[in-house]
């Protein structure tokens, strides 16, 4: 009987979280990058792919291997038929977890400012008949960081906190997103972190995230572990 209830017990467990975690276009510490991702053992199981050899997995023949996408990316170089398989992906559903630079990516793509809900600016550029100057940025600063709303599932149970990460200055936000992160940094944009809907995709983007600072801290872990599982299951 003990052996049959034990069974039980862990039939009902959910099953880990199959995340891809999209990397490609700038340099990072693999180490402790991996190690943010495997403190979440037992909640997610995840694969690191970069591009270009991550544009394969969003075609209708892979994309069902995995459940959350991270993009941690700054890829600039795609395809047509590269853009149509990501916006098919997304565009029907497949949750979206952004962080960092990977909103400097893909810059002369405007779909994918609408996919992830914003934009860095390499260069000047204009939107919506508004005049965009280059962004900015600032690497190895105290970036305090205020929660939005405690209450919902990202941030649930996360109090306002400090990172020592970079900081980006003038991108661009969607408008209609919801704020989840502020800062008050003066060298930075004040929203930081938002989700959204593309299509069906439920989407978080967290500005926050440089390096081994951000990925040893606990605050940002628990964050991070709320996006992923907010994305996937809406709760």
């Amino acid at each position: 009987m003990t052996a049959a209830l034990f069974s039980a017990i862990t039939y009902s467990q959910p099953a880990a979280i199959r995340v891809l975690v999209v990397t490609g276009g700038h340099d990072y510490n693999q180490s402790t990058f991996n190690g943010l991702f495997e403190s979440m053992s037992g909640t997610i199981s995840y694969k690191i792919i970069p591009f270009p050899d991550a544009f394969s997995m969003f075609n209708s023949q892979k994309r069902n291997e995995f459940d959350v996408v991270v993009f941690y990316h700054m890829w600039q170089t795609i395809t047509e038929e590269q853009k149509n398989d990501m916006i098919d992906c997304f565009w029907k559903g497949k949750p979206l977890v952004v962080l960092h630079h990977s909103i400097c990516a893909f810059d002369k793509w405007e779909v994918y400012m609408r996919i992830i809900g914003g934009r860095y600016f390499h260069d000047t550029t204009v939107i919506e008949g508004r005049v965009f100057p280059p962004s900015t940025y600032k690497h190895d600063v105290y970036v305090p960081i205020h929660v939005k709303d405690s209450s919902n599932p990202v941030t649930r149970g996360i109090a306002d906190f400090e990172l020592f990460d970079e900081v980006y200055g003038g991108f661009f936000v969607e408008r209609g997103v919801t704020s989840l992160l502020t800062t008050d940094h003066p060298d930075s944009s004040p929203m930081i972190g938002w989700s959204h809907y593309y299509g069906k995709s439920r989407v978080v983007t967290i500005q926050p995230g440089h390096d081994t600072p951000a990925f040893q801290s606990p605050v940002y872990r628990k964050l991070l572990l709320q996006a992923i599982e907010w994305a996937y299951r809406g709760k």
